[in-house]
């Protein structure tokens, strides 16, 4: 899961930073309400953890712009202890959930699997579900009634985005950014050379999902069946 933390607390933002990754996710931080708000549009973040008191725009304001743009990319909210008024306002803008400051990093990382729960829609197993087939992302397992099989990761990994994100075409932009990172060399034909051997395993498993690829945007996973598409 990648997480994008826009906190202008440097200190702060870097001890949580290596207690998020130590709990295995992925960090980006931005340091204020315009870059963290540049960064936020960029679609590629799961959940994104927004302090209210930034400089440049104050953290009401990013969620404010991400929500009239139609991001839903969940949000939760940093508050001073006892701003009532801002939770208020924070949730009637569309955050998700908020934090106190203080706040102890267990509290954090319980919100952050809550939040991921709701918008992965994990089997209680935590095995994703899609149509006829399910993947288990920690075996790289893939089954589709009796059949199985093991994926590649990197096939796994972009199995899974699809996913998690089945209602939204993903770019290739997207895809590379969130498995292989911003300063990759990946280059786009590596998406399409992983999205090929998938579409040849889900045939294989005699699926009815299939990745349908939509011209000049992405892919988006569809549950009946048809022919596969070129990558």
């Amino acid at each position: 899961m990648r997480i994008l933390m826009v906190e202008d607390e440097k200190y702060m933002a870097e001890a949580i930073e290596q207690v998020l990754k130590k709990n295995h996710y992925s960090v980006d931080l931005a340091f204020d309400g315009e870059y963290g708000l540049d960064c936020a549009v960029s679609n590629i973040y799961d959940i994104i953890i927004l302090d209210i008191m930034l400089p440049k725009m104050d953290g009401l304001q990013v969620l404010k712009k991400l929500r009239d743009e139609k991001f839903s990319t969940p949000v939760i909210l940093l508050t001073a202890r006892g701003e009532t008024e801002d939770k208020v306002k924070g949730l009637d803008y569309g955050a998700d959930d908020y934090l106190a400051k203080p706040f102890h990093t267990d509290e954090l990382l319980a919100r952050l699997r809550a939040l991921g729960r709701r918008q992965t829609e994990l089997l209680p197993d935590g095995i994703y579900k899609y149509g006829d087939i399910a993947l288990n992302p920690h075996t790289l397992l893939l089954t589709c009634g009796d059949k199985e099989i093991y994926l590649p990761l990197k096939e796994a990994q972009i199995l899974e985005l699809l996913m998690k994100r089945a209602s939204m075409i993903l770019s290739k932009e997207i895809i590379i950014e969130k498995l292989w990172g911003y300063d990759t060399e990946a280059e786009e034909n590596r998406v399409e050379i992983h999205i090929s051997l998938l579409r040849k395993k889900l045939v294989q498993l005699k699926s009815c999902v299939s990745i349908r690829t939509i011209r000049y945007a992405g892919y988006t996973l569809q549950g009946r069946k048809g022919k596969n598409e070129n990558a």
